[in-house]
């Protein structure tokens, strides 16, 4: 199994609980727009091989929460779909 579907699976208990309004809320995250720009810095500075070691674990853990988030506005997704919401 791979982490992804173990983390699917973890999520589980989480979107079980969700409500059509937290389901949508969920839907819709979005980075704040600072958080958008340093992103945009640091993806410009990945593709130039130019990050520094914590600018790469910054990247790395930034990366890891849109995997994350993903996994669970995707279950959101479908919830409200399953739903009609």
């Amino acid at each position: 199994m791979t982490a992804t579907s173990y983390l699917d699976r973890f999520l589980d208990p989480v979107t079980d609980a969700f409500t059509p309004e937290m389901a949508r809320t969920v839907v819709n995250l979005r980075a704040d727009a600072v958080t958008q720009a340093r992103i945009e810095v640091l993806r410009h500075k990945a593709n130039e091989a130019a990050l520094t070691p914590d600018e790469d674990a910054e990247y790395k853990e930034f990366v890891e929460a849109v995997d994350i988030i993903s996994i669970i506005q995707s279950k959101a997704r479908k919830f409200l779909a399953k739903h009609g919401a």
